[in-house]
């Protein structure tokens, strides 16, 4: 399974920005969906997840600025980031656990990272 991140960039301190990863590959299924982010220094963090019945979850820094949403027919999940803030400067990694067949183990895999710039 490849994940292919995009949406990334830089942008002043209470602007927009919207990141999308698609999955491709060897994929029967998508369970969850979610986006991370890691600061320098830092440990990689939980921004944000979406199940595939469409139940979300935030980290509490996160929460009424930023959405998850997720496409299931192009296999494809969405943070939509609204009034950033300096301190959501990080990459950001998306994330699917998927199964590649029907009674198949399900997997977590890990996109390759996009960097989000927030300028004060």
């Amino acid at each position: 399974v490849q994940l292919q991140a995009s949406g990334g960039g830089l942008v002043q301190a209470g602007g927009s920005l919207r990141l999308s990863c698609a999955a491709s590959g060897s994929i029967f299924s998508i369970d969850d969906m979610g986006w991370y982010r890691q600061a320098p220094g830092d440990q990689r963090e939980l921004v944000a997840t979406i199940t595939s019945d469409d139940g979300t979850f935030y980290a509490d820094f996160v929460k009424d600025r930023f959405t998850i949403s997720r496409d299931s027919a192009k296999n494809t999940v969405i943070l939509q980031m609204n009034g950033l803030k300096p301190e959501d400067t990080a990459v950001y990694y998306c994330n699917v656990v998927s199964r590649r067949a029907q009674y198949y183990p399900s997997y977590s895999y890990w996109g390759q990272g996009t960097q989000v710039t927030v300028s004060s």
